[in-house]
């Protein structure tokens, strides 16, 4: 798929374009939502918001291979905007245990068992470490992305991830680990190997 392609004839008015570029990341984007919202209807409702702004805004973005992390972070943006005006803004994990009750075996998007066991592990980080972290090793984003979504720079974000790993190593046993396949890894190459990212 050539998104740049896609985007230039959605800037001209092309809807279908548009459709394209949304079908092709929706359990991304759905994913993204949930992670703020903690249930269905309001990440869906996210969503539907910033299929609005893009509709409206489209004609902003200069560069078309921006696609996906500028509609990403207007999806966290609307996410945010959303729960501050119901008065709970909770930085990913606050509701961990309702949101992972209400993740059926008939949902979709329900959380792995390995994702669980990240999610426990995140939970004692602060809003902040955690946030950052979950952005980039379960949802995969770059750190400009996550910069963008949070309105930190990049310095920060790593830093922040930097410091929470930390705080994950000393939970789980130090610098080494056995993880379930017996094999002993440092604590960030074995979130890396739960959360299905090999990235650096």
């Amino acid at each position: 798929m050539n998104v740049s392609r896609l985007v230039k004839q959605a800037q001209k008015g092309n809807k279908e374009a548009l459709l394209q570029l949304i079908i092709a990341e929706q359990d991304a984007y759905y994913r993204l939502a949930y992670s703020y919202m903690r249930n269905e209807h309001d990440a869906m409702d996210a969503m539907e918001d910033m299929i609005v702004t893009l509709y409206e805004k489209l004609d902003q973005l200069q560069k078309g291979e921006a696609f996906y992390s500028w509609s990403k972070t207007i999806l966290v943006n609307r996410c945010k905007t959303i729960l501050r005006k119901k008065e709970r803004f909770l930085p990913l994990g606050d509701e961990r245990e309702s949101s992972l009750a209400a993740l059926t075996d008939d949902n979709p998007y329900r959380y792995t068992e390995s994702e669980m066991d990240i999610q426990v592990l995140l939970s004692h980080l602060n809003p902040r470490q955690r946030e950052a972290i979950e952005l980039r090793y379960v949802h995969d984003l770059p750190y400009q992305t996550i910069a963008d979504m949070t309105d930190a720079p990049v310095g920060t974000i790593k830093s922040r991830i930097s410091q929470g790993i930390q705080k994950l190593k000393a939970m789980i046993g130090g610098d080494r680990y056995e993880n379930d396949r017996g094999e002993i890894t440092g604590a960030q190459t074995d979130l890396e190997y739960r959360t299905g990212s090999v990235r650096t």
